[in-house]
């Protein structure tokens, strides 16, 4: 037997061959974008289920089952409602039924979404103030306090539960104390922040909360959900804007039928009652323990490559943004990373652009995708000529998770 022959494995090929083939074969993809996320499969088989038509008694039935999840999701006594639009379109809801023109209204600005909420403001001529944020910061619940001292006629605070370009936890909690006695409402975009940290609208003191449905909920893009406390009913009721679509009263009046006031998109409402029921038949809090664990698991490697997170003490559950080595283009490591590895991330908006990255935890996402996500990171920082510590980061990251696993997660802040 000569050397050549020995050398085959059992498929017949030699180590060389075996391993050309094996350099053939494609990675699994990974999505570790902050939104879309990752589909689990039972999602996806009802996504496919046939055609049901959305005025009839099936999908009452359906919708009915939906409400009452979606009310423990959020955590409120109060109707949920399905919006057909993306999460922006339940901000510009939120706006335009809540205040009238004129109005005043205090927007947290700390990332492209506060931003959105100045803009959606004026654009529905609204008198805007700011609390000016740091990127990569939260909000001090003082400088909110003192705004609403000097500016009595502040009708309404918005604010991101999770700003999504930052990755930075605003205390919402504590903000609910300070407009709770006061004539002044307060709105929270949870778009990345439902169904990943604990946001229980009642209990923290929320007028308004909102998400979308391909973050937390594990859903494609294209329906939002919104929810009003009672005094939040109340301003809208005083309001009464001249709305046609997204009208919230409109929408109640509706839902309570289990309907909507326009056509629904029933593959997404099929598909959020399968997530639900993968979500609350684990157990809210099992859920947000595994997204603290993976919060965990992904700054524990970022830190152990001797890379920078951004937002270093108030970071949301939902994603981690890091800062790369001086003179490393972040599109070109998301490139390369896409292409050598399949590893999907996301980069910086606005002057972020090209100096940070920002990998998605969130949806149907588990350590392995972690895993891979590091060291797709690991490898293409290095390529595009950026030194990186890739010796021990995985096993730390494993640690991590495996210590955050066994450590009460935070609750509500």
């Amino acid at each position: 037997m000569n050397q050549q022959t020995s050398n085959r494995n059992h498929t017949g090929l030699t180590e060389e061959g075996s391993r050309s083939a094996l350099s053939l074969l494609p990675s699994k993809p990974r999505l570790l974008t902050p939104g879309p996320t990752p589909l689990p499969e039972e999602v996806r088989q009802a996504l496919a289920l046939d055609m049901i038509h959305h005025r009839k008694a099936e999908f009452k039935s359906v919708m009915g089952r939906v409400q009452s999840m979606l009310k423990t999701l959020f955590g409120t006594s109060e109707p949920v409602l399905p919006l057909s639009c993306s999460g922006t379109g339940a901000m510009q809801a939120a706006v335009s039924n809540l205040f009238a023109p004129g109005e005043t209204v205090l927007v947290i600005e700390g990332g492209k979404f506060g931003q959105r909420w100045k803009d959606i403001a004026m654009t529905h001529g609204l008198q805007v103030l700011t609390v000016q944020v740091n990127w990569g910061q939260a909000v001090d619940p003082d400088d909110i306090e003192q705004a609403l001292q000097e500016s009595p006629q502040i009708r309404g605070v918005l604010v991101q539960a999770s700003e999504t370009s930052t990755g930075v936890l605003h205390p919402v909690g504590r903000i609910a104390r300070l407009t709770a006695d006061r004539d002044c409402l307060l709105v929270v975009d949870g778009i990345s922040a439902v169904g990943i940290s604990p946001c229980p609208m009642d209990a923290m003191g929320v007028d308004c909360l909102l998400t979308g449905s391909q973050k937390g909920l594990m859903l494609p893009p294209g329906l939002a959900l919104i929810s009003l406390s009672p005094r939040a009913w109340d301003k809208a009721a005083q309001t009464r804007n001249p709305i046609y679509a997204l009208n919230l009263l409109q929408e109640r009046k509706k839902i309570l039928d289990n309907q909507t006031a326009f056509t629904t998109p029933v593959n997404l409402i099929r598909g959020l009652e399968i997530s639900l029921d993968l979500l609350l038949k684990r157990g809210l809090k099992a859920v947000y323990q595994t997204y603290w664990g993976l919060t965990r698991m992904t700054r524990a490697g970022v830190a152990a490559m001797g890379l920078s997170c951004l937002a270093r003490e108030h970071f949301t559950w939902g994603l981690t943004s890091l800062s790369l080595p001086e003179g490393i283009d972040a599109q070109q490591v998301l490139s390369l990373a896409e292409k050598e590895y399949n590893v999907v991330m996301a980069g910086g908006q606005d002057h972020l652009k090209g100096r940070i990255v920002r990998i998605g935890h969130m949806g149907f996402v588990d350590w392995a995708d972690i895993l891979a996500g590091l060291h797709a990171l690991g490898q293409s920082i290095r390529s595009c000529g950026g030194h990186v510590q890739t010796a021990d980061h995985l096993n730390q990251a494993v640690q991590a998770y495996e210590r955050a696993r066994c450590t009460p997660c935070p609750d509500w802040v």
